[in-house]
């Protein structure tokens, strides 16, 4: 973590940095330097990741789940620099190609979902949150995940944090909110335990 993290990131890149852009390897190095920058420096690290996707779609456009891996480095990193509209473009965008590719009922596409029914909501586009929620997510997750599972309790905190934040919420948006952090907080409890951070933090949010 921290320097020793920072210094083998460029250590790795520096290993690397002569072989020609088809090469796998460096390709990966640069991969490796953004994440290790992106911690301490989402500015710079930011045109690395770019640069890295760029690079993947240019000589290995067949590797699909490779592009979109790099696409979610990408937009994770744009949201730490605050540029969450550019970020929310690029989540629909990723969460498209997931359906497309692996449908909606894969772990991967529902975690993707998740990703983008949050930048939903920092934007402040609430209904468009609750109804990909209500109507595609949450069924999905509880179906092929159950409802247990930690991903499935994450989608129905952020449900709730939608209908609080709303302006327009109302007595009935409040109650039901209220509801989603009970039950998500029993089962956190159950499954992963109370002294959990995820525990903690949804007990917190109640």
């Amino acid at each position: 973590h921290g320097a020793v993290n920072l210094a083998l990131g460029w250590a790795c890149w520096k290993a690397y940095l002569g072989r020609p852009d088809r090469d796998w390897n460096r390709c990966r190095a640069m991969q490796t330097l953004a994440g290790a920058v992106r911690s301490s420096q989402a500015e710079v690290a930011l045109p690395m990741y770019a640069a890295n996707l760029a690079l993947i779609r240019r000589h290995w456009s067949c590797l699909e789940d490779v592009i979109l891996a790099a696409q979610s480095n990408l937009s994770a990193c744009l949201q730490s620099v605050g540029r969450d509209d550019e970020a929310l473009g690029l989540n629909r965008e990723i969460y498209a190609s997931c359906v497309a590719m692996l449908g909606v009922s894969h772990d991967y596409t529902i975690a993707t979902g998740y990703r983008l029914a949050r930048s939903l909501c920092k934007l402040g586009l609430v209904e468009e949150t609750k109804i990909f929620l209500r109507d595609q997510l949450l069924p999905v997750a509880r179906r092929s995940l159950g409802s247990d599972h930690g991903l499935t309790l994450a989608l129905n905190q952020t449900l709730a944090r939608a209908l609080i934040t709303t302006p327009e919420r109302t007595r009935d948006d409040l109650l039901e909110a209220g509801a989603i952090m009970k039950d998500v907080v029993q089962r956190r409890r159950r499954v992963f335990g109370p002294a959990h951070p995820d525990t903690l933090f949804a007990e917190h949010v109640l």
